[in-house]
C-alpha cells in the first residue's frame, strides 16, 4: 500500500525531501505546504496541491502522514498539531529546538499513539554500519574520537549564531557516537573558542569530552573555519577498543585491525532516502524505527549539555540537564493529557528508552 504524504516546508531541504518522496515507489506526494505559498507552488510546479497550513492540507488531501521539514522553532508546534490530528510524523533533525520541547513531543506521541520519527539522516550510511559492526567485533570500547574540520562560508543565520558549530552541526557526530558505541551520555566537559580569522560571530570551534555509559569516553573536536586538508562532512573517526582499533574517514569503508566475521552488514539505505524507507516500513509493520522520538532525544541532550558546559566552564551531568528540562516541560505543557503523561514518568532516562 502506497503511503500518501504531505511535505511541510519547501525550502532547500524541503525540496530535497520532495525529490526523495517522488523517487520512492512506496510513497506518494499528495501536497506541499509552506508559509510562503509561492515557494511551495514553485517547488512542485503544480504537480500536487499546496497551501500555508501543512496539517490542514494533509487532512484535505487524505494524507497518511506528514514530513516536517520546517525550521527548528516550528518543529514542536507543527509536530504536536499533526500528532493530535492522527497523523504520523517524520521530522527533520533536531527533534525540537530544546530538550524541554523534545520531552513534550515524546509524551505527545505516547498520548496520541502516533509515530513520531526523527530523520537522523547520517545514520543511513552503509560505511557507518560497517564501523558499528567492527566496534562490536573489537570488544569493550575505551575511546571513540571524531575530528571535524571544514570551512564553509554559508552566510546568513549561521554567521550570527552564538554556538554555530555545536548547535548547527555537532548533533550529527554526537548521534553517530551513540549509534556506534551503543551507549548513552553520562556527563560532558566542553570548551569553545573562536579562531582570530573566523567569520562567525559566535565560537566556531569546540572540543567536547563525554563520559558514556560503561565508562567509555567520546571526544569530539571540530571547527567550522578550518581551511585546508578538510575532513569529510561525516568527520574522521577512530575507535580504540579491547581487541584492537578501527578508523573511518567518513567517506570510504572503515578499516579495522580485527576482521569482522559476522556476515554481511544490512543495507540501511542512503541518508534521507533511508530514513523515509525506515518510516514507511515502521508504519507498515508496527516495528519501532531507528530515530523514534524517545530514542532520539538524547542526541539533542548531548548538544544542550555541551553548550551549557562551554558557557559555564564546568563539567555538566546529563541527568541534571534532563531533570531541569523535565521540570520545565511539565510546567509549560498546555495539553492536560500530555502533562499527565509526563507526570507518569518515574525516570526520564527510563522513559526515553521507549
Amino acid at each position: 500500500m502506497t503511503l500518501r504524504v504531505v511535505v511541510i516546508g519547501a525550502g532547500a531541504m524541503g525540496r530535497a525531501w520532495i525529490r526523495t518522496v517522488e523517487s520512492d515507489p512506496d510513497v506518494e506526494l499528495v501536497g506541499v505546504a509552506d508559509l510562503d505559498v509561492d515557494t511551495a507552488v514553485e517547488a512542485v510546479e503544480g504537480r500536487v496541491p499546496t497551501g500555508p497550513d501543512g496539517v490542514a492540507l494533509a487532512q484535505r488531501t487524505n494524507a497518511d502522514a506528514v514530513i516536517n521539514v520546517t525550521v527548528p522553532a516550528a518543529h514542536h508546534p507543527i509536530t504536536t498539531e499533526a500528532l493530535f490530528a492522527g497523523l504520523p510524523v517524520l521530522g527533520e533533525k533536531p527533534v525540537a529546538e530544546t530538550v524541554t520541547q523534545a520531552l513534550s513531543l515524546a509524551a505527545t506521541a505516547e498520548v496520541t499513539g502516533e509515530l513520531f520519527m526523527v530523520s537522523q539522516s547520517r545514520r543511513y550510511n552503509a560505511h557507518l554500519w560497517a564501523l558499528r559492526a567492527q566496534a562490536r567485533a573489537l570488544g569493550r570500547p575505551g575511546l571513540l574520537t571524531t575530528e571535524f574540520f571544514k570551512a564553509p562560508r554559508f552566510g546568513g543565520f549561521r554567521d550570527a549564531m552564538d554556538h554555530p558549530l555545536l548547535l548547527d552541526m555537532a548533533i550529527h557526530p554526537f548521534d553517530t557516537a551513540r549509534f556506534v558505541l551503543g551507549a548513552e551520555p553520562v556527563s560532558v566537559y566542553c570548551e569553545e573558542h573562536n579562531p582570530p580569522w573566523s567569520w562567525y560571530a559566535g565560537d566556531a570551534a569546540a572540543t567536547a569530552t563525554f563520559e558514556m555509559t560503561g565508562g567509555v569516553r567520546y571526544v569530539y573536536t571540530g571547527s567550522w573555519c578550518s581551511p585546508g586538508l578538510e575532513t569529510s562532512w561525516n568527520g574522521s573517526w577512530r575507535l580504540s577498543a579491547e581487541h584492537g582499533s578501527a578508523v573511518w574517514n567518513g567517506d570510504d569503508p572503515p578499516v579495522s585491525s580485527v576482521p569482522v566475521t559476522d556476515g554481511v552488514v544490512a543495507d540501511p539505505g542512503v541518508e534521507i532516502a533511508g530514513a523515509l524507507r525506515a518510516f514507511t516500513r515502521a508504519l507498515r509493520t508496527g516495528e519501532v524505527p531507528m530515530g523514534e522520538v524517545h530514542g532520539n532525544v538524547m542526541s539533542l541532550v548531548m548538544v544542550e549539555a555541551a553548550v551549557r558546559s562551554a558557557s559555564t566552564g564546568a563539567r555538566v551531568r546529563i541527568d541534571d540537564v534532563l531533570e531541569r528540562a523535565y521540570e520545565r516541560a511539565i510546567a509549560e505543557e498546555p495539553h492536560p493529557e500530555v502533562r499527565e503523561a509526563l507526570h507518569s514518568w518515574t525516570s526520564v532516562r527510563e522513559a526515553l528508552k521507549g
